[in-house]
């Protein structure tokens, strides 16, 4: 069947064979299958869907179009991914507590997709840091630290490389079986033993509901164990940006905090769910057991050790720990005061990313560069009581931008109420366990 072919059947909501899948998925890594015809399937996909059958095909398919990797640590070997959000640096912290415990962690991470930010672009605002590694020194922090988290190579999944920078540049993001294939191929490519899954849900997620969501992670956990692999996946919060920070460097910045113990609490409770779920799915306890275990690795200092070496060994100045001045500083910054008094009810996750990404912390299309020092400190969060006059957020941006048209669209991202119209915050929604 042509490419043109297997389009069409896609358009018109046929299934597609596991041949017509790995025919598409070889030719567009190989180069014979143009971006504008992988485009059109996309949409057809994101349209039509995927059956389970299709998208377990799919994601096996993308898996084994590149090397297939397997640390060799001599340990349980556990990878941690997020669907995607606003403020989500949990990977900062979940990964150095996990790390500190006992778990090898092998993060291949990526970049910032639509309006949400991504891990890679966190870690090179820190001066020096490299993402780029063989697979020889990858594997070789990952004995020494226990951590390691590198951008993914041309070798370990190209067609996910490929097909992930397309679908952020063609609106096809927000597809079920896509975002499923795409995480669980490098999941199961990198050889890890186990995979914890962070499926966001709310406003500035991809899954905007929970039923979404949990459809999404049960995929996923399905996937994970049809292919040997420990898995299980935590439905968390994104109704409101995550932590106070949302920008690279002030990300990093406040991960940093929240392993010397000064994190928010919704911060704190999401990473320290996916931190326990980390050490319980390697075996090393009960999932009481691996809280306490958790909570003591931040409060023995022991994580932010791991964060401060994995910084070292990748390149990176680990005297960002302690300076946050080595950061690239922003050029502009503009304060946001509240035009009113009341309770902030909400704040627009999506607003907030889309506002982020107009200020440079982001990209709109895959070849831009981003603004390390771009984003948004928030100084008020959804439950808090403000007069007129109070400061609610700074935004920071060293770009050529409209700081002034930004700030004024700023103001829609809150919402104010009375006390009774604050939402009751959840921030762990559920956990699906498949093993």
């Amino acid at each position: 069947m042509t490419t043109y072919e297997i389009i069409a059947k896609k358009k018109q909501g046929g299934e597609l064979s596991q041949e017509e899948i790995q025919q598409v998925v070889d030719g567009y890594v190989t180069g014979d299958i143009p971006d504008y015809q992988m485009s059109a399937l996309l949409m057809a996909i994101c349209l039509r869907s995927m059956s389970d059958r299709e998208t377990a095909d799919l994601t096996m398919s993308m898996a084994h179009s590149g090397e297939m990797m397997k640390p060799d640590t001599g340990g349980f070997n556990v990878d941690k991914h997020s669907t995607g959000g606003v403020g989500d640096k949990t990977t900062l912290i979940a990964a150095p507590i996990a790390a500190s415990c006992g778990v090898y962690v092998p993060k291949m991470s990526g970049r910032g997709l639509g309006h949400t930010g991504g891990t890679i672009d966190k870690l090179e605002s820190i001066p020096g840091f490299r993402t780029e590694l063989s697979y020889e020194r990858f594997t070789d922090i990952l004995r020494k630290n226990g951590l390691a988290v590198a951008g993914q190579s041309g070798s370990l999944v190209p067609a996910d490389k490929k097909i992930y920078a397309l679908r952020n540049a063609t609106a096809t993001v927000d597809s079920i079986p896509l975002i499923c294939s795409s995480i669980m191929s490098k999941k199961i490519a990198t050889g890890a033993d186990g995979i914890v899954l962070d499926v966001k849900v709310g406003d500035g997620a991809f899954m905007k509901t929970a039923e979404d969501a949990e459809k999404l992670a049960e995929l996923m956990v399905r996937a994970g164990r049809l292919a040997g692999r420990k898995c299980s996946a935590l439905l968390t919060d994104m109704s409101k940006p995550l932590g106070h920070s949302v920008g690279n460097s002030l990300e990093v910045i406040e991960a940093i905090e929240a392993l010397k113990g000064n994190a928010p609490k919704d911060l704190w409770e999401v990473s320290l769910a996916l931190a326990s779920e980390m050490i319980s799915i390697a075996g090393l306890g009960t999932a009481e057991e691996c809280r306490v275990m958790a909570e003591k690795a931040v409060a023995s200092g022991k994580a932010l050790e791991r964060l401060s070496k994995m910084i070292e060994l990748q390149g990176g100045d680990p005297g960002v720990i302690d300076d946050y001045g080595l950061f690239a500083s922003p050029k502009k910054k503009k304060e946001i005061f509240a035009d009113r008094d009341g309770f902030i009810t909400g704040i627009s996750c999506e607003k907030t990313g889309l506002i982020s990404l107009s200020l440079g912390a982001g990209r709109s299309k895959k070849e831009d560069d981003v603004d390390s020092s771009a984003g948004i400190v928030f100084d008020r969060t959804v439950g808090d009581e403000v007069c007129k006059g109070d400061r609610l957020a700074v935004l920071y941006t060293s770009s050529e931008c409209d700081l002034e048209g930004i700030a004024a669209d700023f103001a829609g991202v809150f919402r104010f109420g009375d006390k009774t119209e604050c939402p009751e915050e959840k921030n762990i929604i559920k956990i699906i366990k498949g093993y």
